[in-house]
């Protein structure tokens, strides 16, 4: 039996190649630095695209927040038959909001948080007071006062912007990108 095995053995190594020190297989070092370069170069081309798609991502569920917070303090008003009003803060470089009413001090209020990596545009055009920005509802839905839009933007640049106008003094109410050339106002957002 122990010859038997030595022979299959004997078989399956091939003493010329245990002997040869240069042998064939595998890949050669410029081989494997063209690769290790392509590979660099295919990722130097993807990372900012997919940044500024991550980016893009936030940006898009910071906004959506923002429109149901302002969406949820209309429907509080108009079934409370009180003035509601969102409010908007920027607490230890994060934006905030809250919905409460209008009685209700906003530093009082149950603020929840943005995403960190978004901010308050220079667009954003709500009131603001004691560094809260805010807009109201009435009893009716309607808005109390003008200015009506916030903006919000990347903290590290980049074009891209979500806003959230309030397009009449009833309350209607839509979600913008930014444009390319501004409108009436100035803004890029609208």
């Amino acid at each position: 039996m122990k010859m038997d095995n030595l022979v299959h053995l004997k078989s399956l190594v091939n003493p010329k190649n245990l002997l040869n020190k240069h042998s064939n297989s595998g890949f050669t070092l410029p081989e494997m630095l063209i690769v290790v370069l392509l590979v660099g170069i295919l990722a130097t081309l993807a990372i900012p695209n997919w940044l500024a798609f991550v980016d893009t991502r936030r940006l898009n569920t910071a906004q959506d927040e923002v429109y149901y917070a302002m969406r949820q303090a209309q429907r509080q008003a108009t079934k409370d038959k009180l003035t509601w009003q969102a409010s908007f803060r920027e607490q230890d470089g994060i934006v905030q909001w809250a919905v409460h009413p209008a009685t209700v001090n906003p530093s009082s209020a149950n603020w929840n948080n943005l995403n960190s990596n978004v901010r308050l545009d220079a667009e954003t055009t709500l009131q603001i007071s004691n560094g809260v920005r805010q807009i109201k509802f009435n009893y009716t839905g309607n808005i109390v006062s003008l200015p009506r839009s916030i903006t919000i933007s990347s903290k590290y640049g980049g074009k891209a912007k979500r806003c959230v106008y309030i397009s009449t003094i009833l309350g209607a109410m839509r979600m913008a990108k930014e444009h390319t050339t501004t409108n009436d106002e100035g803004d890029y957002c609208y």
